[in-house]
């Protein structure tokens, strides 16, 4: 199967060619940039001189990737908005599109203008994009060609927090989420906020109350639970290059032994979730490099809490790992596939 990976350059980009390049069931056949026509892939990617050879990063024009016979599977590492000017030519042109954007999360337009600030880029394709965090969604999805991998810090959040509001052991309201991202997560921005001597030996919250992954979070803890969920999220820039741990607070309706029941019942086939033992706390060290989500709680008498506890890299099963991991299962690859590093 030859696969093309639109958006090479930025973070997440560079993370889908080493895993592809190495991968058994799939040949890395096209690496786009609009910015670097023509020039080496190596040569922007040094780590993997070994893996590229000659390969070139080619232009960017989603009308003539439409075009392309040798072409089957796309994975768009692009900024919101503007996946969506590939993903309208490809899908008609009955490509498999795996998108690492926000353009197709969300199911409202309503919902996407809110929190991105513009109107939907492509509202008619809505509906034939499922949403897919593999430990969670069902197994119809996988007929879609067009499909949408969740953001970084939702899918930090729906792991624990999916199968305790499914099985009741959690009240639905009050639930308070502080996360903490490296800056990988903004992306190769070039700003001040950005630059080491800034970053370095500092931590920061940002986007409160109302950050655009808020939309994606309540979406679908609602959709999940089947009732509205309003919940308080706090994001923090925290001085890593990258991962996410984030902290849970929610109402207690049942016990720890319930909890860890319920994780074991929704994850004791899932490879890339780690159970840790109450105590044990998730560390970002520990998944960095891996597409493995790391999960734990405890219970706190005083408060009448469980807080929850989750570490993931960002990059891998926030992003690229997990997008390859929706390829696997889709097309019937061990779902390890080439995420085992």
């Amino acid at each position: 199967m030859n696969a093309a990976v639109i958006g090479a350059s930025g973070y997440s980009g560079v993370e889908l060619v080493k895993i592809l390049a190495l991968h058994p069931q799939v040949a890395l056949a096209a690496v786009t940039s609009r910015t670097l026509v023509g020039e080496k892939v190596a040569d922007s990617m040094p780590a993997l001189r070994h893996l590229l050879g000659d390969l070139k990063f080619e232009g960017s024009d989603p009308a003539a990737l439409a075009a392309r016979d040798d072409l089957d599977l796309f994975f768009l590492a692009l900024p919101h908005g503007v996946a969506s000017e590939f993903a309208n030519p490809l899908h008609e042109a009955g490509k498999v599109v795996i998108d690492l954007s926000a353009d197709f999360r969300l199911n409202s337009p309503a919902l996407y203008e809110k929190y991105y600030g513009k109107a939907h880029p492509a509202p008619d394709l809505l509906a034939a994009a499922p949403y897919v965090l593999p430990e969670l969604a069902g197994g119809d999805w996988k007929n879609a060609s067009l499909i949408a991998c969740p953001g970084c810090y939702p899918t930090s959040v729906q792991l624990p927090l999916v199968p305790l509001l499914q099985d009741g052991l959690i009240d639905i309201s009050g639930i308070v989420i502080n996360s903490y991202s490296g800056v990988s997560g903004a992306g190769k921005k070039v700003a001040e906020s950005f630059i080491y001597a800034e970053r370095n030996e500092s931590m920061v919250a940002y986007g409160t109350p109302v950050h655009r992954h808020l939309s994606e979070i309540e979406e679908q803890l609602s959709a999940f639970s089947g009732k509205d969920c309003v919940v308080q999220f706090n994001p923090h820039l925290a001085p890593m290059t990258r991962g996410i741990s984030t902290t849970i607070v929610a109402k207690a309706n049942g016990t720890l032994a319930e909890v860890y029941a319920s994780w074991e019942k929704a994850y004791a086939e899932q490879p890339f979730v780690g159970i840790l033992q109450s105590g044990v706390f998730p560390d970002t060290k520990h998944v960095s490099g891996t597409n493995r989500a790391d999960i734990s709680a405890v219970y706190d008498a005083r408060t009448g809490n469980f807080v929850l506890h989750a570490a993931i890299d960002n990059l891998l099963k926030g992003a690229s790992g997990q997008a390859v991991q929706i390829m696997n299962l889709k097309y019937g690859f061990e779902q390890t596939e080439g995420l085992l590093f």
